[in-house]
């Protein structure tokens, strides 16, 4: 039996205010504890598929469902609840620099506490323990007192995973999550968000340049041009030629 989809697209589009076609008729479903990679030159539509899932981006129509429910109208209480449920990592980090790892960790939490409570850092003793497994899970518990700009950044990058995992999401989506980084750092880091997909079951989606790193880390890789997608196949059924295809047709296109 196939198990249920924990996200569906359904002829989804996304048109910005400027005319530019962001998404075209998407549709497509993202298996619980997949690790789906999102590969296609810059401007394809990658950001814009993943800020779809936990509402950063409007659709302008069709339908998102998670979990069997359609997110389109959710607001306040439920939105909260829905970013809750789904961690974004981002290419930048989006740490506070001057502020101690444990800090930013702990910040992960802000969605199950009154905003004067995190503001003056009243954080429980529960998680702030969290906060020490969840560094502990990254291999930088050594670090929690240390300054956010004091650490590299593929240390940093794995303290936004430690954030991340102070949710208890059930998905994670990664954003470009190692453009920045050398390949070393690269690897430690994608070695993480895929062992935290294995041994939690969560289900990760990556954007990634890389064709080399979608075919090392990827369950499933799709690929998207122009906002259309053009590639869906599983892992073992990919070819470097398929992935090269993607991005060949759209350089010649350009």
């Amino acid at each position: 039996m196939k198990p249920a989809p924990i996200i569906s697209f359904k002829e989804v589009n996304k048109i910005y205010s400027n005319g530019t076609v962001g998404l075209k008729d998407i549709n497509f479903d993202i298996l619980r504890g997949q690790f789906l990679v999102v590969v296609g030159l810059s401007g394809a539509g990658k950001s814009t598929l993943l800020r779809t899932i936990n509402r950063m981006h409007e659709i302008t129509s069709g339908e998102i469902t998670i979990e069997d429910e359609t997110i389109s109208d959710y607001k306040g209480q439920s939105l909260r609840l829905l970013r809750r449920k789904i961690g974004m990592i981002f290419q930048g980090f989006n740490l506070i620099n001057r502020s101690s790892v444990e800090r930013n960790v702990l910040s992960g939490r802000v969605s199950y506490y009154p905003t004067w409570k995190t503001i003056c850092g009243l954080f429980t003793k529960a998680d702030r323990e969290m906060a020490v497994r969840a560094l502990q899970r990254v291999q930088l518990a050594d670090k929690i007192y240390t300054r956010a700009d004091e650490l590299s950044g593929g240390q940093q990058q794995r303290v936004a995973i430690a954030r991340t995992l102070m949710q208890e999401p059930k998905v994670i989506l990664a954003d470009e999550p190692v453009a920045s980084l050398d390949p070393l750092t690269t690897k430690t880091v994608m070695d993480t968000l895929q062992r935290l997909n294995r041994e939690d079951n969560i289900t990760v989606i990556v954007n990634l340049h890389s064709v080399p790193l979608a075919r090392q880390y990827a369950d499933r890789i799709i690929g998207l041009r122009a906002g259309e997608l053009v590639y869906d196949r599983p892992i073992a059924e990919v070819t470097e030629a398929d992935l090269n295809e993607i991005y060949v047709a759209e350089a010649e296109k350009a």
